[in-house]
């Protein structure tokens, strides 16, 4: 979707939108990290996220990796930088190209820096001399289909600042007649340079509509993290610093949180000051770093961390292809997001309101994921190294696995091979007793959510969708149980006639009561003006697919760390060839206690699970 849209439907609705800004790390562990992080800041609800092309061109491909990862893994739509540094005609349109194949839709058009090693701009041969000339040829060779941001200057750009007065004037008006015809040219809307004098982003957007753009106009704030970061960006900018700024951090500037402090302090101010003047939205520098950005939505009530918002239970894709297509997935893969994403990358069609029976028929059958997916936990020695830390760096026991389990459940670790999250989801908390009761027994859950009859869809826990409507949802458990607990379980779900049921092992032995090609709603919503929407479901096809994600990861994501032949590696060897996946889902959503049947099946079949 483009940004400009979201942009324009955020302000016709009165709301206030934000946004992310990361730039492209060096290494491959701090790209890893970057995905980390911006994993918990996407659920904030940004507007965007955009990346950086890099100083000179330098990071051109590696931005656009992660621009593809941003749109398509962490769900969030993205804004990918482009500028003419080191850009011929040519190398323009194979970043295009494979833009659009991705599923991206919005890009911000600079000139961008001269190239590393010279002090001014030239053009490369077949190239762009600047921004406009660029956004002309997107118009001319892609028509509407991208959304184009433009940068915007309140203090003009770095190369026209003069220390004379008369000569500035000029300056800072030639500027924003050029902002003028970007926008003419096809610019949607503008994102402004760092600036530290609110009023001077005030008059400068006062100035622009003089001029006659219309364009939302969001400015760049960029949060004081360190003094030494700040002195050398504001003077590489050429960034106004009021005195009074100055005074402030004078005396402060060698003490790190202290300057921190004040920066947050500052950045809430600010945007303050920002909004009250009816700035629609707030662009967040982060550097990489979620700690001041975010401390500063939260000062503002933009964000909390107890009400993230949802338009369904699960994050939908940013990916235009997918989105707004996409209405319903299998509940197994709720907590490994990327790897569902990665086997239904090139379905043809998404489910909407319906789940099709037979695997998804014309979507066509799911793709085995990412083989990065399922060892991600050793794709890096830093990864290995916290993998290890968290699980042990010995498994000696059938007790050293429950225990990991229970760790994860309550937040003392922050990684599971069964989870791309790092802590339980928030509606889970409510059984968390429950749950650990479950894994203290032997049952160690995977995947499950509490029973809700109705709750309004703001309910902080557990609401998604648009408000003014209810949510409602089954009450769900999915865990790997021991052989010798199989048949007392079986026996007690039995007993239940509201349980649906299946069991399975890695070699395959299926048992169920669910019928061959039915689709069971595990989640659904009542909104005004809308049908039922049913985003989350239970079905034989797509469980019989997870089983051999579910069983393949003791191996591929956790006994991998160890030695083969090791103990800890036959241990887990051993626990994926004997174990059964179990599914149960009651359909009694009104009063149905799921947990309790579970755990009292291990007293009256009369188990010892060890």
């Amino acid at each position: 979707m483009k940004i400009s849209e979201k942009m324009n439907a955020a302000i016709a609705a009165g709301k206030t939108f934000f946004s992310f800004e990361f730039f492209p790390p060096r290494t491959d562990e701090g790209v890893e990290n970057l995905f980390d992080r911006m994993e918990n800041m996407v659920a904030y609800g940004p507007t965007f996220c955009d990346i950086t092309w890099g100083a000179g061109g330098s990071t051109a491909d590696l931005t656009l990796e992660i621009a593809k990862r941003m749109q398509n893994q962490a769900c969030t739509e993205t804004m990918m930088h482009l500028t003419c540094t080191n850009m011929p005609k040519e190398k323009l349109d194979e970043a295009m190209f494979v833009i659009k194949s991705h599923g991206l839709q919005n890009i911000l058009a600079l000139r961008g820096d001269p190239p590393k090693g010279q002090e001014t701009f030239t053009a490369v041969k077949g190239g762009f001399s600047c921004a406009l000339d660029l956004i002309k040829y997107i118009r001319e060779k892609h028509g509407d289909y991208f959304g184009i941001g433009i940068a915007g200057y309140p203090e003009a750009h770095p190369d026209v600042i003069s220390e004379d007065p008369e000569q500035m004037e000029k300056a800072y008006w030639s500027d924003i007649e050029y902002l003028k015809k970007k926008v003419d040219a096809g610019g949607e809307f503008i994102v402004t340079q760092l600036f530290y004098d609110v009023d001077k982003f005030i008059k400068f957007v006062a100035d622009c509509k003089k001029v006659g753009i219309t364009v939302p106009i969001v400015p760049g704030i960029m949060p004081l993290m360190t003094y030494g970061g700040f002195k050398r960006m504001t003077g590489f900018c050429k960034t106004y610093v009021p005195q009074e700024i100055l005074d402030t951090l004078e005396p402060i500037k060698d003490n790190e949180q202290a300057v921190k402090n004040y920066g947050i302090h500052l950045g809430t101010e600010m945007c303050k000051k920002l909004l009250a003047a009816g700035t629609p939205g707030l662009h967040m520098y982060t550097l990489n770093l979620d700690g001041a950005s975010v401390s500063i939505l939260k000062n503002l009530g933009l964000i909390s961390s107890h009400s993230l918002p949802r338009s369904l239970p699960w994050r939908p894709s940013a990916n235009i292809y997918r989105f707004p297509k996409e209405g319903v997935r299998p509940i197994f893969w709720a907590n490994r997001r990327h790897s569902y994403l990665s086997r239904t990358a090139h379905w043809e069609t998404f489910p909407a309101g319906r789940w099709a029976s037979c695997l998804r028929g014309k979507g066509g059958a799911m793709a085995p994921p990412d083989e990065a997916l399922m060892s991600r936990p050793l794709s890096s020695d830093k990864r290995r190294e916290k993998a290890l830390a968290a699980w042990g760096s010995t498994v000696s026991s059938m007790e050293d696995v429950k225990a990991v389990f229970a760790k994860f459940l309550k937040g003392e670790i922050k990684q599971l091979p069964w989870s791309d999250l790092d802590k339980l989801q928030s509606e889970s908390a409510d059984i968390l007793s429950p749950l650990l009761d479950v894994n203290n027994k032997g049952f160690l859950t995977i995947n499950s959510q509490p029973r809700v009859n109705g709750l309004p869809s703001t309910d902080t826990k557990v609401g998604w969708g648009p408000e003014g409507g209810f949510v409602y949802q089954k009450s769900y458990m999915e865990f790997f149980c021991p052989p010798d607990a199989l048949d007392a379980l079986l026996a007690a779900v039995k007993s239940q006639p509201s349980i649906a049921y299946q069991v399975v092992n890695a070699a395959g032995d299926y048992k169920s009561n669910i019928e061959e090609d039915a689709v069971i709603a595990a989640t659904w919503g009542v909104f005004p003006g809308k049908e039922i929407v049913q985003p989350t479901i239970v079905d034989k096809a797509s469980f019989m697919v997870w089983k051999d994600e579910a069983f393949d990861l003791w191996t591929t994501a956790w006994a991998g760390l160890y030695e083969q032949g090791s103990s800890s590696y036959q241990l887990l060897t051993e626990i994926r060839d004997t174990h059964y996946l179990v599914s149960l889902l009651d359909n009694n959503y009104i009063d149905s206690d799921l947990f309790k049947v579970v755990c009292v099946a291990v007293k009256k079949g009369g188990c010892t699970i060890m």
